[in-house]
């Protein structure tokens, strides 16, 4: 039964990928020339292409996406928006189903990856991590996504989660941009993700429904940098909790 069930993960997984592969060569054109749009013209279009892409891919893979927790969302606010790091599958099901346009901080290797590349460039801030002045820049370019009435994306535990904890411990970069910007946290959960694609596995995948879960967001008025390591924390603890209760 479990030799089956390999197989048949295995499969998946390739026909997942072929699913993913066509579907991108659809929207890939429209992208690029999205990609050649100003800012924030282009993001508000990204948005919709990227919302049009997963709302058929991910029922084609038999893993639909329910979403709860929209009406936390002000219209006119901006949002850095926090969300849990369980698999390659967290940003394409995040980025299209918060609400509004957003942009993500993203490895700049994986912008040179042929053709996804573009993609992957278009809708993200790109940081080296090994450079100094490329993390710094990534700061001024977050700031300047939240000024042009841009949400941020952003999954504060850096990589995704491989251990047996609900969570990793959060870094710093999103609740200092949170408060030099004054702009609300909004913590989101996203659960079944890590089934369907499991870090314990290689090129094996199982479908399975997700969900993701906005919760309701948390000010930064009045905050200073010295606050940084209390709100990290104060998220970080309610988001674990909210994903301990509701995880099935």
């Amino acid at each position: 039964m479990k030799t089956i069930r390999n197989i048949a993960g295995h499969l998946f997984a390739v026909y997942a990928l072929l699913i993913f592969v066509a579907t991108m060569l659809v929207v890939w054109f429209p992208i690029w020339l999205i990609s050649l749009c100003k800012e924030p013209l282009r993001a508000k279009l990204l948005h919709k292409v990227f919302r049009g892409w997963m709302s058929v891919y991910m029922p084609l893979i038999f893993c639909p996406v329910s979403r709860r927790g929209k009406e936390h969302f002000k219209k006119g606010e901006r949002y850095v928006v926090v969300i849990n790091h369980n698999s390659l599958l967290d940003i394409p099901i995040s980025t299209p189903w918060i609400p509004g346009p957003n942009k993500t901080l993203a490895k700049a290797e994986m912008a040179r990856t042929p053709l996804f590349g573009v993609i992957y460039k278009a809708g993200s801030i790109l940081v080296d991590r090994k450079k100094e002045s490329s993390r710094r820049e990534s700061f001024a370019r977050m700031q300047e996504t939240l000024d042009m009435g841009i949400h941020l994306c952003l999954y504060p535990e850096g990589t995704r989660n491989k251990t047996s904890e609900p969570m990793q411990p959060f870094y710093d970069g999103a609740f200092i941009t949170a408060i030099r910007t004054q702009r609300p946290v909004l913590p989101g959960l996203i659960f079944n993700t890590g089934k369907v694609l499991p870090v314990d596995k290689k090129f094996w995948a199982l479908p399975k429904r997700v969900r993701i879960h906005f919760l309701e967001a948390i000010p930064t008025e009045g905050l200073s940098i010295d606050d940084v390591g209390m709100l990290k924390e104060k998220v970080r603890t309610l988001m674990e909790s909210y994903y301990i209760a509701n995880k099935k």
